[in-house]
């Protein structure tokens, strides 16, 4: 008997029905399993910001290193360049960033440090010469040099490096770590090097 003969009769109809119903429930269950596949999948977005020359990439909880050296860049120039006129507008633009656990710590020193700018009446302006990440470590350096004036006094210019660990928390950066210092970048190698000229 021929197929299209046997399609057309009544075992036919049933051998037939039940072999769409297999490829249905197949189709199914596949369906099933990449809605699973693409729900459980992290995303990634890539971003390419007019300030740097290349992209970068962000997902849920993690970033790739030029994403955390530019937040580094930013929130050193940002720190760094402050006047009595913009001193509390740093603690509003740097709020939303810090994580819980050093929130009230940093909040505090810099309430200390814009009482004493505006006393003082100090402009304080930061230079970076040098943005590095460190992988091991996760942290940000950026050093150059802070030069602090007073209404009457000359400049005053001196190294300084801000050092950071930036983490990625459902795709936004937060600040976990922040160290400042009048000192080259202070990454492993040259600890270790220090270590090693203090035996």
């Amino acid at each position: 008997m021929k197929l299209s003969d046997f399609l057309q009769t009544w075992d036919g109809h049933e051998t037939e029905n039940r072999f769409s119903r297999v490829i249905i429930i197949g189709l199914l269950v596949i369906c099933v399993i990449t809605s699973l596949a693409a729900w459980r999948t992290e995303r990634s977005i890539i971003l390419v910001p007019p300030t740097l020359t290349q992209e970068v990439e962000v997902t849920r909880s993690s970033a790739s290193s030029e994403f955390k050296e530019s937040w580094g860049l930013y929130m050193a120039e940002l720190l760094g360049n402050t006047t009595p006129a913009n001193a509390d507008f740093l603690k509003v633009a740097i709020e939303p960033l810090l994580a819980p656990d050093i929130y009230r710590s940093v909040l505090d020193a810099m309430t200390d440090q814009i009482k004493a700018i505006k006393m003082d009446r100090v402009a304080i302006s930061f230079t970076p010469r040098h943005v590095d990440y460190e992988a091991e470590t996760n942290k940000v350096f950026v050093s150059g040099e802070l030069k602090s004036q007073g209404p009457s006094s000359k400049p005053d210019i001196k190294p300084r490096t801000y050092e950071f660990i930036i983490a990625i928390k459902n795709y936004r950066p937060r600040l976990e770590f922040i160290d400042v210092y009048p000192d080259s970048p202070r990454t492993l190698d040259r600890l270790k090097a220090t270590q090693g000229q203090t035996r």
